[in-house]
């Protein structure tokens, strides 16, 4: 398989590279298959296995709307302090935050099957895992409130 084409999906649906290369062989070298096969497959495959790990590290993310009159904190929790201190599981808490702040979900489950603000194609639920996947770890979501004035 074409190192460029590897590398390229790699950098384009940040899979590993091993998992990219596959892909593409499984696909013949279609990107658009291989980008496919790697969101059915390969991030079902992660999920499954570390789904079950502990997660005892993780990040509180706060977010004030604009206004000044609603304000959220969020718990996210993943395996260990590494993960925690990277700016992409930072920046999931984050979003997560401002999904709170906007959706105003009545508890974890609800908020977990809301469209995800920034694309109504994927849920929050389908986000984390997107995120377990790319960080190697299992993602879980804790405890959040939601204050408004």
């Amino acid at each position: 398989m074409n190192a460029l084409l590897v590398k390229q999906l790699r950098d384009e649906s940040g899979f590993p590279v091993m998992a990219c290369k596959k892909a593409l062989e499984e696909t013949k070298g279609d990107i658009t298959k291989a980008k496919e096969y790697l969101a059915s497959h390969y991030q079902e495959t992660v999920f499954s296995k570390k789904g079950e790990r502990e997660t005892k590290s993780g990040v509180i993310a706060s977010y004030i709307h604009s206004t000044k009159r609603v304000g959220v904190l969020v718990e996210l929790n993943c395996e260990t302090d590494f993960v925690a201190n990277t700016k992409e599981f930072q920046t999931l808490a984050s979003e997560l935050a401002l999904q709170i702040a906007g959706m105003n979900p009545a508890d974890t489950k609800e908020l977990l099957v809301q469209p995800y603000v920034r694309d109504s194609g994927e849920t929050v639920a389908d986000l984390i895992k997107q995120s377990i996947t790319a960080l190697g770890e299992n993602v879980t979501l804790g405890h959040f409130v939601r204050y408004e004035l």
